[in-house]
C-alpha cells in the first residue's frame, strides 16, 4: 500500500512538474500556455485510469468476442459453432436455470433483510453495536464464508456424531442428517443462504444512511394523523427511499449473475447446482476450450451490462 501510494503521489507530482515545464505560466506566451496546460492537465489525473480500464476491460471484452469464433485453443475460425453448441448444450440450460433462480431469491433477501434490519437498528440504543454484527460478514471473503457454512451443513452418517450446526439441529430433534449441499434444486437455496448473509449487511448500511435522510417533517405528520408505526414504515418511509432500494438490488443482482467462489467452493457445480460463472471457469480451465468458455463469459457480460447502466443512471438521478 505505502509503495502504491508513493508511486502515485509520484506520477502526479512528477507529471504536473513536467507539464509546468514545457507549457511555464511566465513569459510572453503565459495565456497561451495556461490553455493549453488546463486542457492537458485532467488527462494526466485521468490517463492511469483510462489506461487500466482499457488493458482490464476493454480489450478482455473484444478478445472475448474474438475467441468466441474460434476453436478450443483460439485459433482456427469455426464460426458460430459455438453459439449453435450454447443453444443445445444441457449443461448451459441448467446453469441459466439456476442463475435465474438465484436472481429471483437472492437480491430481494438479501434487500428485505438488509431493510428490516436498517429499521431495527436505527431503533435501538445499541444499534450500532448490532450493525457492525451484520455487516461482519462482508470483511469475509466469498471462499472464506464458504468454508465456514460448509461446516454448518456438514453431514455425517445417520449414528455418527454430527459436526455440522444444521444436522446437529436436526438430530437433536429427532430427524434424520441430511447431505444438505448434495440435494437436488434444494441445494441452491442452501447456497443462496451464503451470499444472502453476506449482502445483508451491505444493503442494511446503504438503506440504513437512505432512512435517516427522510424529513422529519413527513413522519411527524403521519404520527399526528395517527398512523401506526407499521403504516409509517410501509407508507411513508419506504416510498421515500424506493430509488435507494432499487439501486441496493440491482448492485446485488449484478453480483449474483457473477456469482462463482461460493458454488466452486461448496459443490463445483455437481448435483445441479451448476452457474454461468462456474461453466465458463470448468471450459476454460478443465476443458482447456478458449472458444466455447469465451462464448459463455459474453452471455454473462450481456446479461450484466443493462442492468450496470440502469444502475449508473439511478444512482445519478439520486446524486442530482
Amino acid at each position: 500500500m505505502v509503495l502504491g501510494v508513493a508511486a502515485c503521489f509520484g506520477y502526479f507530482w512528477g507529471s504536473n512538474r513536467l507539464l509546468d515545464t514545457i507549457y511555464p505560466a511566465s513569459g510572453a506566451n503565459i495565456g497561451a500556455n495556461l490553455t493549453k496546460a488546463n486542457a492537458i492537465r485532467p488527462w494526466l489525473f485521468l490517463g492511469p485510469a483510462i489506461v487500466i480500464l482499457t488493458i482490464y476491460l476493454v480489450y478482455p471484452v473484444f478478445n472475448s468476442i474474438w475467441l468466441s469464433f474460434h476453436g478450443p485453443s483460439g485459433r482456427g475460425w469455426v464460426g458460430t459453432s459455438n453459439y449453435e453448441w450454447l443453444a443445445r448444450d444441457g449443461g448451459f440450460r441448467e446453469s441459466m436455470r439456476n442463475n435465474l433462480l438465484w436472481l429471483v431469491v437472492v437480491p430481494a433477501a438479501a434487500t428485505f433483510f438488509g431493510l428490516i434490519a436498517a429499521a431495527l437498528t436505527d431503533r435501538i440504543s445499541w444499534g450500532n453495536i448490532a450493525k457492525s454484527l451484520i455487516f461482519m460478514p462482508m470483511a469475509i471473503s466469498f471462499i472464506g464464508a464458504s468454508v465456514i457454512w460448509k461446516f454448518i451443513y456438514d453431514y455425517r452418517p445417520e449414528g455418527a456424531d454430527q459436526i455440522g450446526a444444521l444436522n446437529s439441529i436436526v438430530t437433536t430433534l429427532g430427524g434424520a442428517p441430511q447431505a444438505w449441499i448434495t440435494l437436488p434444486f434444494w441445494n441452491n437455496f442452501f447456497l443462496m443462504v451464503v451470499l444472502i448473509w453476506i449482502q445483508t449487511g451491505f444493503a442494511m448500511v446503504i438503506l440504513s444512511a437512505a432512512l435517516r435522510g427522510i424529513p422529519e417533517e413527513t413522519i411527524e405528520a403521519a404520527i399526528i394523523d395517527g398512523a401506526s408505526p407499521f403504516q409509517i414504515f410501509y407508507k411513508i418511509k419506504v416510498p421515500q427511499i424506493w430509488g435507494t432500494i432499487a439501486v441496493v438490488w440491482t448492485t446485488i443482482t449484478i453480483l449474483v449473475l457473477k456469482v462463482f467462489d461460493i458454488v466452486l467452493a461448496m459443490t463445483n457445480g455437481q448435483w445441479g447446482s451448476q452457474v454461468l460463472a462456474n461453466y465458463m471457469f470448468d471450459w476454460m480451465f478443465r476443458g482447456l476450450d478458449f472458444g466455447r468458455s469465451s462464448t459463455i463469459a459474453l452471455v454473462i457480460m450481456v446479461l450484466v451490462v443493462p442492468i450496470m447502466i440502469w444502475n449508473i443512471r439511478e444512482a445519478r438521478k439520486d446524486i442530482r
